[in-house]
């Protein structure tokens, strides 16, 4: 049988781990498909199970097995049943975790700070000048955009400054940031292949709304990296939910669990997820061609003229470059969001997508709605006079881009209320010890009435539970679910 069981604990007799989509108990030193007994590879099964090896234990023997981290490798050592792996030379950040908690504290430091910056620059670039003499503040539809821009870096923000008391708000801040700016690459892009294919002077306005966007895409990446140096080694050396086969699965191992890192989706999860990338496809796809229709009448020829503006492929080559790299950057985006693990790191990474690209929808509609006679070269007083009325309105295609983006928005709700998989607690503060008149002669069985009546009096290890559930990290190919058993015990 493939040797694939994960040892979370060992006492004196016994050890309790996950095997393949299953919580077991086994003799120490006994192969990996024999074990005393095995629960589901959920919430309540890891209790179950961590009752039972609690209650045939000799009690003060239980100890955690121990794990070492080597870089983006976790190494852990299985005894008898799991592959015993030369560590690798390990950095000195890893050998010395207050190094690299103190490195990744100054690392967190420098990306809020760049991002307070961003925002400052990003305010700063609505009022001079920003494209054909005008700024971001004289036209409605053009600063509704750049605000929402700037709203969500400062929330970004907020969240990495929240990272005081909540570890992980550092890192779904840094992928909401990063899912923004990735976006909004293209946009910009855009903006400046407008300015310099008309041969207009580039406003400083523009750019400052530049610098600003770097500032916050920089401090981004330095507050993801940050989160990534600054994880608690306590909790996510065990967190088994990353460990696939022999435990061993490459970056997306132990140690990135808790950080969060692309990783295999379920079964049961694939078929959400690829509409989820179907849906940025079809985004990209709406993005490219023309929404705004003008309608021209005039009334003394009875001619009616309809023109079609913003497709994006018949711009200067600049803008659409700036296009392209907006569609390249959605696909890509949902993509790595419907990949990544835990779900909720990936939900934040495709909300911060969805910000600009709803904003864009909305600034069509209100420059749809505003008098379009200067499009056309004419004042209102001139087309009143020769008897020209203009009628402006969004094309079929604009609804259907709206339509794949309310599909984004509830593919992000999904992600963010996608349960996670149970994880093994790394170490219990004090491991529950049952009373001492009950034990397995008691007829103390798993899921038995026994274990019903002594769950009320086990709060610590509930909670402990509760926590590591809490703990979303990469799944396992092919999960369990509830109360489904693994075939290979």
């Amino acid at each position: 049988m493939p040797e694939k069981a994960v040892i979370s604990h060992r006492g004196e007799k016994y050890e309790i781990g996950r095997g393949k989509r299953f919580y077991g108990i086994w003799a120490v030193g006994a192969p990996y498909d024999a074990p005393v007994d095995r629960w589901p590879e959920t919430r309540d099964g890891w209790g179950q199970a961590w009752m039972r090896f609690a209650a045939i234990e000799v009690p003060g023997t239980i100890t955690a097995v121990p794990s070492e981290r080597t870089g983006l490798r976790s190494v852990l050592t299985f005894g008898r049943r799991g592959p015993k792996a030369d560590p690798a030379p390990a950095d000195e950040a890893a050998a010395d975790p207050a190094t690299a908690r103190r490195r990744g504290g100054t690392a967190l430091l420098a990306g809020e700070g760049l991002l307070v910056l961003g925002v400052v620059l990003g305010l700063a670039g609505l009022f001079p000048d920003y494209s054909g003499g005008q700024s971001l503040l004289s036209q409605g539809y053009q600063v509704l955009p750049h605000l929402c821009y700037v709203i969500a870096w400062a929330a970004s923000a907020g969240l990495i400054a929240l990272s005081v008391s909540r570890p992980r708000a550092a890192r779904l801040g840094a992928l909401f940031a990063l899912g923004l700016s990735a976006v909004t690459f293209g946009l910009f892009l855009s903006d400046l292949g407008e300015v310099t294919s008309d041969g207009v002077s580039l406003g400083s306005g523009l750019v400052v709304s530049l610098l600003g966007w770097l500032a916050c895409t920089v401090g981004a990446a330095f507050a993801l990296v940050a989160s990534c140096r600054d994880a608690d080694p306590a909790r996510t050396g065990l967190t088994g939910a990353g460990l696939t086969g022999t435990g061993l699965a490459g970056v997306a191992g132990p140690a990135n669990a808790e950080r969060g890192w692309p990783g295999r989706p379920t079964r049961a999860h694939a078929g959400p997820l690829a509409l989820l990338v179907l849906a940025g496809i079809g985004t990209a796809a709406a993005f490219a061609p023309s929404w705004d229709s003008y309608t021209v009448n005039q009334a003394s020829t009875g001619v009616t003229h309809t023109y079609l503006e913003g497709n994006a492929f018949s711009n200067p080559g600049v803008m659409i470059a700036g296009s392209v790299a907006v569609m390249v950057a959605v696909i890509a985006v949902t993509a790595l969001a419907a990949l990544w693990r835990p779900a909720r790191q990936g939900a934040l990474l495709l909300a911060g997508a969805i910000i600009p690209l709803a904003a864009q929808a909305i600034s069509a509609l209100m420059q749809v709605s505003q008098p379009a006679y200067a499009l056309f070269g004419l004042t209102q007083a001139q087309a009143k006079a020769d008897g020209v009325t203009i009628s402006a309105g969004v094309t079929p295609i604009f609804w259907v881009y709206v339509v794949f983006v309310i599909a984004l928005v509830v593919s992000c709700a999904w992600l963010l209320t996608t349960p996670g998989q149970p994880a093994i607690p790394a170490m219990p503060m004090s491991p529950w010890m049952p009373p001492a008149d009950v034990g397995a002669e008691d007829g103390y069985q798993p899921g038995g009435p026994a274990a019903e009546d002594l769950s009320d009096t086990v709060p610590d290890q509930a909670a402990d539970a509760d926590a590591a559930a809490d703990r979303e990290a990469v799944g396992n190919d092919g999960g369990a679910g509830d109360g489904e058993h693994s075939a290979y015990a």
